[in-house]
């Protein structure tokens, strides 16, 4: 909380700023009917000379699953939504100008995304070949909840940039796309509660650190604690912490899980779900360290959807971390599973819930 000398005045022309950021801002637009809540650009995918290998996350991921879940016959790729890429307007919403500027710096951006010979280039580069693919995913989360509002459910296959906050990036995140999306939920679609579900391997210190003083945002974070970022100051934000270990497996993870759903559920009533889905606890991910099987990815996205599904909460997912090659693959057939037992409508006929 500011000081004093902060004037109510001053806290209300910011508010308005922001609102009116919020509501001439581009990044919602209307979609056609035949179009499904999956969102999706090829500027997504990132490549950049090959130096995007030096980093462990597989930057062509979102592109790979899109094409399994083509291959397969669950999507056609004519339905897939495009999202606007988010402008600096759009992006002061939530960041102050000072940290847009820091990443004007090509050294501060290879610290962001650990890839330290990226500041060896001219920035107009790195902002061309890594976080302009950024700020497309960006786009694509803020619309993400607009699309999950009208129809249920939404899936932006990238984003969950869950390491970055107002005003610092890093692993690998640069925008706080999940702050910004509730901060474009509570304008744009008159929403005032909504659960962060964190399920990525990695503490979510970004949108914790954001939403530290809001009580409108109920963050549920599932993480591994003996690995990054270890912010413990983030933690104390989280209001229903649960630590798994390194080393556990599907069974403990998925009892965890269910225990967590439904103390969660008791305790907030959200209006809107944001899922950050990551694959990095999968089995054999050198970063995630615990040993989920790809069956048990499945399982968790399913109980995930059937939270929200069965309350009639409109939910977002966000495919967020993952660093092996197999979590394109992973990540498809979980979406495919999610169709087949009718949490999400793309366009075939469900199995069954």
């Amino acid at each position: 909380m500011s000081s004093s000398s902060s004037s109510p005045s001053v806290t209300t022309d910011a508010e308005t700023l922001k609102r009116n950021r919020i509501l001439s801002s581009k990044l919602y637009f209307d979609i056609p009917i035949f179009k499904l809540p999956l969102i999706y650009s090829p500027d997504y995918d990132i490549s950049f000379l090959g130096i995007e290998k030096l980093h462990p996350f597989d930057s062509s991921k979102w592109g790979r699953i899109c094409q399994f879940l083509s291959s397969d016959g669950f999507l056609d790729k004519n339905c897939i939504v495009e999202p606007l890429e988010a402008s600096k307007e759009d992006l002061l919403v939530v960041h102050s100008e000072s940290y847009l500027k820091s990443l004007q710096s090509s050294p501060n951006v290879s610290i962001i995304i650990e890839v330290p010979p990226v500041a060896l280039f001219p920035n107009c580069l790195v902002q061309r070949k890594v976080l302009y693919p950024f700020r497309k995913q960006v786009g694509g989360t803020i619309l993400a909840a607009k699309l999950a509002k009208e129809r249920g459910w939404a899936i932006n296959v990238g984003g969950g940039f869950h390491h970055c906050s107002a005003d610092e990036g890093g692993g690998f995140c640069a925008y706080a796309d999940i702050s910004l999306c509730i901060h474009y939920a509570f304008v744009q679609l008159n929403i005032s509660r909504v659960m962060i579900i964190d399920l990525d391997a990695h503490q979510g210190n970004g949108h914790e650190k954001d939403f530290s003083s809001d009580s409108r945002v109920y963050i549920l974070d599932m993480f591994n604690p003996g690995i990054y970022p270890r912010d413990y100051e983030a933690r104390r934000f989280i209001d229903q912490k649960v630590e798994v270990v390194s080393g556990t497996t599907t069974n403990e993870y998925l009892k965890k899980l269910d225990e967590a759903l439904e103390v969660a559920g008791h305790t907030f009533d959200p209006e809107l779900v944001i899922y950050n889905a990551g694959t990095d606890i999968l089995e054999g991910d050198p970063l995630g360290r615990l040993k989920i099987s790809p069956d048990g990815i499945a399982a968790r996205d399913e109980k995930t959807f059937r939270f929200a599904r069965s309350r009639n909460i409109p939910i977002v997912m966000l495919t967020s971390g993952g660093y092996m090659k197999s979590s394109a693959r992973v990540i498809a057939n979980s979406v495919e599973n999610l169709s087949r037992k009718g949490l999400i409508n793309m366009g075939r006929s469900p199995v069954k819930i």
